[in-house]
Formats: structure tokens, sequence, C-alpha cells
């Protein structure tokens, strides 16, 4: 008898998917009342505060997690089925709209708050797993097995989704007119805003294919590149085809189209994303993870 009455104390998958509704709703009321999140907000060192906050809540759930039940629940396979479920139709709503820059409601889902919180609510249990599987772990042999392996693919997916979503402030669009035999290193961001580079870029070629009817084929600009350490370094810069130099990724965007061949500058893009690093390395864990729990499983 005693035992039928703590099964139906135990949660079930209904309160994840109240628990995913309840914050839908609250993302729809947010929206109207504050419109999209501001992920400008957030650019450094603003992110990194943001980030050591999150960390600390999720360390202090599981530390309470014994004492408080809801907070027990966001550990267990009833929160994460839901959570994910939610997750899943929310991203395939993203993939079936058009994303526009400015856009609002479905149109920016990046930017749409009943998105955000239930990624964050992912992320919340994730990291509640990680912690849980490391209590594990640390009683656990070291022998290699699919345990282990789990929790390094748990590490690389929450290291990807935090640092590239609190990195996404930080990422820089600049877009820079290079004009032939004039080094420059002055940009403009998208608020037209002058940036001084790091970095001297020179034209000393700009490179135009065309088919018979005279549209473009193919057009590039050789560049010479100056460092802040003072190296110098000569790249052909493609449509699709950047070169990288001291975390800058240089693009070709456009050039005098009424000159054509014969134009005198050409237009680059340059991108910056401090944060990249840290994606990348997620990733690797993740793809490595999944690897060795395929090589290793028992």
């Amino acid at each position: 008898m005693e035992e039928r009455r703590k099964m139906k104390r135990q949660p079930t998958m209904r309160y994840g998917f109240i628990l995913g509704a309840v914050l839908m709703t609250l993302g729809l009321g947010l929206q109207g009342g504050l419109g999209p999140v501001e992920w400008d907000k957030f650019a450094w060192p603003v992110n990194i505060y943001v980030l050591a906050g999150f960390l600390i809540c999720i360390a202090t759930l599981f530390l309470l997690r014994k004492k408080v039940a809801p907070f027990r629940f966001l550990g267990t396979y009833q929160a994460v089925i839901p959570t994910m479920v939610y997750a899943v139709v929310l991203t395939m709503a993203m993939g079936l709209t058009r994303q526009e820059t400015g856009g609002i409601w479905l149109h920016h889902m990046l930017t749409f708050w009943p998105f955000v919180l239930i990624y964050v609510l992912m992320a919340f249990i994730l990291g509640m797993t990680i912690l849980i599987q490391l209590k594990r772990w640390a009683a656990a042999s070291f022998s290699p097995s699919s345990f282990h392996f789990s929790l390094l693919l748990h590490l690389g997916l929450f290291l990807a989704m935090t640092t590239a979503t609190l990195g996404n402030a930080d990422v820089q669009h600049l877009k820079m007119v290079a004009f032939k035999d004039a080094p420059e290193s002055r940009a403009l961001t998208a608020e037209n805003t002058v940036y001084n580079l790091p970095l001297t870029i020179e034209l000393k070629r700009f490179l135009l294919d065309t088919y018979a009817d005279g549209t473009p084929k193919r057009f590039a600009s050789e560049l010479q590149i100056q460092t802040s350490s003072g190296s110098h370094i000569n790249a052909t810069v493609d449509v699709n085809q950047p070169v990288e130099v001291d975390g800058w990724k240089i693009y070709q965007y456009g050039y005098d189209t009424q000159e054509g061949a014969r134009s005198r500058y050409s237009i680059l893009e340059l991108v910056r994303d401090p944060w990249l690093p840290w994606v990348y390395a997620g990733i690797i864990m993740m793809l490595a993870g999944a690897l060795c729990m395929f090589l290793f499983k028992r």
C-alpha cells in the first residue's frame, strides 16, 4: 500500500509538459510586453557574468535536489523528454518559417522568448544531468565505458549550446572598402560607425571572370595584409573562400560594378567570433563522445 502511494507521488512526463507550457505562456507574455530578446545587451563582459550565474544556479539546484522535489525532477527523463519535444517543435518551426534579421516572433526565432526559455530549460536539465553523471563517475571505475563517453557527449553539448548563445552578442560584422595600393585599417559597423582594426589591408589586384553574356562568373581580390605584430600576409580572397588572419575572417563582398574588371576598389566583409573556438571544442567533444560510445559499448 505504501509503495503504491509512493508510485502515485512519483513525477510523470505530464509535469514536464506542464512546465514547458508554463514557459511557453510566460515567453509569449514577455514577447508581447517587452519585445524580442535583445542579445546585444549580453555583450562582453555581461555574458561571462551571466554564464557564471547560470553555472552557480545549476550547482545550487543540484545540491538542493534531495530536499526540493522540483529540483530533483529536473534530473529525470520525465523532464528531459517533454523539453526535447518542445525544443524539436520550435526548431522545426524555425526551419519552416523565413528567418529575417529584424524579424519578429516566428520570423526571428533566436530572439523569440518561448524559444529562448525552452532552450534555457534544456540547458538547466543538461547541466543537472552532467553533475549527476559526474557524481556517478567519481564513484565508478576509470575503465572506458559508454557511461564515461556519454558524460563527454553531454559536456560537449552543454559547452557548444552555452557559448554559441552567449557569444552571439560578441560577433562582429564589418564592411571595408579596400582601394588599390592604399593600405586601409578602418571598417564600418552595421550602424555605420568607424571601427579601427588591428589589421591593415591593401588591395593589390582585383580579379573578375565573366560568362559570354558579361555576367560575373568569379570575382576575387589579391590582398596584402599586415598584422598587429608587423608580419605581412599575401592572400587571395574569393567568394565563399575567406582567409582568416588573427581571428578575423575576410570575405569577398563586392566591387565597383560600373568599372567591372577595372574596379579600383574591393568591398570586403570582416567577421570575428571570439567564442567560436569554444563552440568548436564542444562539437569535437560531442563527436568524440558519440564515436567512443559506439566503439566501447558494452
